[in-house]
């Protein structure tokens, strides 16, 4: 079997390029007789300084075999190199439809951005499809948005086939599982690029570590809370979660699975505490009558002010925590180990400031207790005969 694809040198690497071409050159390069080319050709249809698409090109070999290609196991070479893929350009443009080139998406995306569109532009497909059928090509791993090039490049096998006799073999693609279109981190809607995309929605295969970890932080999700895989409905999350699936080796299932019951925590729920300290502080506060639930943000606002006052001189008051001296943490009355609360308790076991009173009675009457009988305030001991106590002495 004949495995063949091509990559272009120009724009950097990322991993969108690494999930859909370079990734798959490493795992198809045993399957058969593999060659790898880089594509410099294509590169030289839109303005280019041929200094660094030498460099670029040099770059690029390097990276691929960084990546696992092996040159005892394939074919790494230079498109420019071997002429005949320029002959097969020009003889495969007569059995190629103008219409066809017409509708190449990339043209017209690639074309929106340039002042001047070459007819090297317009015919790429016609060269691409050289490249490929020259190899008597049996598969071409590629990504997703070479679909519509692949396509061609049968069309025209075919169409010569037809006409000359069979001359050409009809190559298949292959594309990744998961992973054959990775978008932009900050416009989910669009495809990862280094021309079309963001800065920061685009993660190169050489970003240093810190770099990739603050771009994924930053990534746009969907107002929602539910993580889950519905690129239709929810392109951000479905995203990540395509690109975790990749990373990990899990299945999207599996990834899915890992977050069943989970909800998405912002970045402003991470940084809850400071926006609390910034109000106690803001008033110039001496005293915070507050729950017990709350003393770890207190603690940390105290932090805060004598952090700032350290550094720039007196200037916020350092406040102190007044808590109640009896029932400074009510428990639910259901889970007597867990605090009352409307999230994360349950809703027999929380009483509700307007709830009717035959509910609250209903809610104490089947309130959890323990096995024993003795009636005493041993919090560690019998939890939810101490709430209840602790209940009755503030009521």
């Amino acid at each position: 079997m004949r495995v063949f694809s091509g990559i272009q040198a120009t724009g950097d690497k990322h991993i969108g390029n690494y999930i859909g071409a370079m990734r798959q050159y490493v795992s198809t390069q045993d399957e058969g007789d593999a060659f790898f080319c880089i594509v410099d050709l294509h590169s030289i249809t839109t303005e280019y300084d041929p200094q660094d698409l030498h460099d670029r090109t040099l770059d690029l070999a390097a990276l691929l075999y960084a990546v696992g290609l092996d040159p005892d196991r394939c074919m790494l070479f230079c498109q420019s190199h071997v002429t005949a893929h320029a002959e097969a350009a020009w003889l495969l443009s007569a059995v190629t439809g103008f219409g066809q080139l017409g509708r190449m998406t990339q043209f017209k995306e690639k074309g929106d951005r340039q002042e001047f569109i070459s007819a090297g532009l317009f015919t790429y497909p016609v060269l691409m499809a050289g490249d490929i059928l020259l190899y008597q090509t049996d598969i071409v791993p590629i990504g997703d948005d070479q679909r519509q090039h692949l396509e061609l490049a049968r069309d025209v096998a075919e169409r010569f086939n037809s006409r000359y006799g069979e001359t050409f073999k009809v190559p298949r693609a292959v594309y990744p599982e998961v992973g054959a279109r990775i978008m932009d981190l900050q416009e989910p809607a669009k495809k990862m690029s280094t021309t079309g995309g963001t800065p920061q929605g685009t993660v190169l295969v050489l970003d240093e570590a810190d770099t990739i970890r603050k771009k994924f932080k930053t990534a746009v999700t969907d107002s929602g809370r539910e993580i889950r895989y519905a690129p239709d409905e929810k392109p951000g999350v479905s995203n990540l979660i395509e690109i975790l699936s990749v990373a990990s080796g899990r299945p999207i299932p599996d990834v899915e699975a890992g977050y069943e019951g989970k909800e998405f925590v912002s970045a402003g729920l991470f940084t809850y505490p400071v926006l609390m300290a910034g109000d106690i502080l803001l008033y110039q506060t001496d005293v915070v009558p507050i729950g017990d639930d709350q003393r770890q943000h207190l603690e940390l606002a105290r932090d805060v002010a004598e952090r700032f006052n350290s550094r720039y001189g007196e200037t916020f008051k350092v406040p102190r925590g007044v808590y109640p001296e009896v029932g400074a943490r009510i428990m639910d009355l259901q889970e007597p180990t867990k605090k009352m609360s409307t999230t994360g308790g349950t809703a027999q076991g929380t009483v509700l400031v307007l709830d009717d009173p035959d509910t609250i009675r209903k809610k104490f009457k089947t309130a959890g207790t323990d096995s024993g009988r003795e009636i005493r305030y041993v919090p560690d001991e019998k939890p939810g005969v101490s709430n209840l106590i602790e209940i009755l002495s503030v009521a």
